[in-house]
């Protein structure tokens, strides 16, 4: 593992923590992330969303993880595992209420190839989003609503923080006053294969071809209908058009990239084992969440939008570990 300076290590990532956390900069993108997330929160409570705190820890979490792995640890001797996404338990908590939102940690052990992408942290936080009796469009409108709530109260309430930034407020004009785009997953890989882009029709969208997508865009757009396989168990199959999911991406402009992936989820019992012996997962592993879903767990669909990702777009930073207050980048060893 590389240490936090030296090889592999990205120009201008800090040495130690002072360094970092007494940075003007740092100290400016954080207050910039607390705004974003007063706004999420306002946001979401005025519609009518509950927010509760997520476990950490579990027996399993999500698999669908795009090259990361899970980090296990010893449960007083079972294997556990630190969240690398909650949806399980999004799903399980609208058990409690039909409306839920987590601000989320997650822990995923990216490839250290990933340390200089600008796009990846190995800990990182989502805010996550369910919503009962709810399908995509459902899903797709708090997203954007969300999203433009917060980055209009970033405009209006920190435009000295955007100017120390050098973040042009022009940026945003198009997200403030228009809706957001969308287009499918098979018009996003002709268009990538239009780009010279050898994207794979039966995969997500690759992080490469995302910035090239975005770097074409003025404004936030959604890429749904992501093929059957290319995500997890619980994106929920189209049954009018099989082989396709009810799921979507939200991509920020100026290649910025993805901001947040959601779906409809599979909540019928039979139809979400099937979907894990599908995507290669053992369905026996899941017993908590799939006696829950035998009993009966509410239809829904929501989102997990990435905090560091987002308060990287709307600063217009570089990399997303400058959004982090203990930034922990693929393979290099930090505190």
């Amino acid at each position: 593992m590389t240490e936090c300076t030296g090889a592999g290590v990205p120009a201008g990532f800090p040495a130690s923590p002072r360094e970092h956390l007494s940075s003007p900069v740092t100290r400016t993108v954080l207050r910039v992330q607390h705004r974003i997330l007063d706004a999420a929160r306002e946001y979401l409570r005025g519609e009518g969303f509950t927010e509760l705190l997520p476990p950490l820890l579990g027996p399993v979490t999500d698999p669908g993880g795009r090259g990361s792995k899970p980090i296990d640890v010893d449960y007083y001797g079972h294997r556990y595992k630190l969240m690398t996404s909650a949806i399980l338990y999004k799903q399980a908590s609208l058990l409690a209420f039909d409306r839920i939102f987590y601000v989320a940690p997650n822990v995923r052990m990216e490839p250290p190839e990933t340390a200089t992408t600008g796009r990846h942290l190995v800990e990182f936080h989502q805010i996550d989003v369910e919503l009962a009796g709810a399908g995509r469009d459902d899903a797709t409108r708090i997203a954007e609503g969300l999203v433009r709530h917060a980055v209009r109260r970033v405009v209006d309430e920190l435009p000295g923080e955007l100017e120390e930034l050098g973040r042009d407020v022009g940026a945003f004009t198009e997200l403030l006053t228009a809706p957001f785009g969308h287009r499918t997953h098979a018009d996003a890989v002709a268009e990538l294969h239009g780009m010279g882009h050898a994207q794979s029709p039966d995969a997500e969208i690759d992080w490469r071809a995302e910035v090239k997508l975005s770097g074409k865009a003025s404004r936030p757009f959604f890429v749904e209908d992501y093929p059957k396989g290319s995500r997890g168990f619980y994106d929920r199959e189209d049954p009018d058009r099989p082989g396709t999911l009810q799921n979507f991406d939200l991509v920020a402009p100026e290649g910025y990239g993805e901001l947040c992936s959601g779906s409809e989820r599979e909540s019928a019992y039979d139809r979400i084992v099937t979907r894990m012996r599908e995507t290669g997962e053992n369905p026996a592993k899941y017993g908590w969440y799939l006696q829950l879903a035998r009993d009966g767990i509410p239809a829904s669909a929501g989102f997990g939008l990435g905090l560091e990702r987002f308060t990287r777009y709307v600063a217009g930073l570089d990399a997303v570990w400058q959004a982090n207050a203990y930034p922990k980048l693929p393979g290099v060893k930090s505190p």
